[in-house]
């Protein structure tokens, strides 16, 4: 890969087809923030997308995302110059510009969010994220896995506010506080996380995500011109594993504290018929279990997926009767380090679990 080049128009779809898989359920619809974006591209905007090997180790890049429950961002709707006030704010803040920007995660509409923030302040966007998928809590970071400070913190709102969480006790102390003033700010907030160096982002980041999502959706949008079946051709492509094909029978949903928590249940249908499937979420699908044993779980990427259509499906979006195709796509070796494991794996929400890959037979 060359040290940028722009996002070209066509890659736009393609871009939210991806990201709205990796999300594994969470990071909010791409709906909106691939609306504003082709919105932009007739106005004449074009994005530019950065190796991330060519940050010089001193560049300053932003790292943002929205904060939040994603039922809620169903009424609050994406805008980039919302989207942009926390990196203003940390800029005001820090007393320096930023170079780039990034996403914390390349999930769902997260993974379009440093689009529209570049497209207001004119600066690239690293191929990389921090996450490979989408998680729910600030502190689910390659960058805390790496011991790195997550703070200071910035978050924003479509009214005047902006609030800057200066310092933190450790990383899940960023995660309460920003949670705590997500919540007050209306369950949903656009934000820029804790400033990252070029160093740190070549380091630590999970690198060209951006370039994976688009290809992903690329994937997805070939095997439908060409009438097979996307489900198979995206874990052909990634390496993936089908684990239940079902309807949904039941869902389970109420959004607390800023976030979406529940549980969907389905019946399953061709192979596994006579057999159910249960799958947890906060925010993204965090467990599976099939017949009430775990098969599946976090930091795999655990994607439900429209079964004709290849479309991923939310967690804000699940809805009786439809017919779905559960699967499980690898994340990031970093993910499920000791380190990694500490903080994305089943114990950290609390299930009494050993972390286990779908991909072991």
């Amino acid at each position: 890969m060359t040290s940028s080049r722009v996002i070209e128009p066509d890659e736009l779809e393609p871009l939210a087809t991806g990201a709205w898989i990796l999300g594994a359920g969470g990071g909010g619809s791409p709906y909106d923030g691939y609306l504003n974006l082709r919105q932009l591209y007739r106005k004449g905007t074009r994005i530019e997308l950065m190796d991330p090997m060519a940050l010089d180790n001193d560049d300053l890049v932003a790292v943002v995302s929205t904060m939040g429950a994603p039922l809620v961002g169903q009424e609050r709707l994406t805008d980039p110059t919302l989207s942009v006030k926390p990196v203003i704010a940390m800029q005001e803040y820090l007393g320096r510009r930023f170079n780039a920007v990034m996403p914390v995660e390349i999930g769902g509409g997260n993974g379009l969010e440093p689009m529209l923030v570049a497209s207001q302040l004119d600066i690239p966007v690293v191929d990389a994220d921090a996450m490979g998928r989408a998680f729910p809590e600030a502190q689910m970071t390659s960058f805390a896995i790496h011991g790195l400070t997550m703070y200071p913190m910035a978050l924003g709102d479509i009214r005047g506010n902006a609030v800057i969480v200066q310092k933190a006790e450790n990383p899940k102390w960023v995660e309460r506080t920003s949670r705590a003033v997500c919540t007050a700010l209306g369950s949903t907030a656009p934000t820029a996380k804790a400033p990252r160096t070029g160093r740190e982002v070549k380091d630590c980041g999970i690198l060209y995500s951006v370039t994976r999502a688009i290809n992903l959706g690329r994937t997805v949008h070939d095997a439908r011109a060409r009438h097979a079946d996307p489900v198979t051709a995206v874990l052909d492509g990634e390496g993936g594993r089908l684990m239940f094909t079902g309807k949904i029978q039941d869902v389970d949903r109420r959004t607390t504290a800023g976030f979406l928590r529940g549980a969907a249940r389905l019946e399953g249908l061709d192979g596994d018929h006579g057999a159910t499937f249960e799958v947890d979420f906060q925010n993204e699908y965090l467990i599976g279990r099939r017949d009430g044993e775990p098969t599946v779980m976090v930091p795999d990427i655990i994607c439900l997926m429209d079964s004709e259509t290849g479309e991923a499906v939310g967690t804000e979006t699940l809805r009786y009767g439809q017919r779905i195709s559960v699967i499980a796509l690898p994340a990031p070796p970093v993910l499920s380090t000791p380190a990694g494991l500490d903080l994305v794996g089943p114990r950290a929400f609390n299930y009494d679990v050993d972390y286990r890959p779908a991909f072991i037979a």
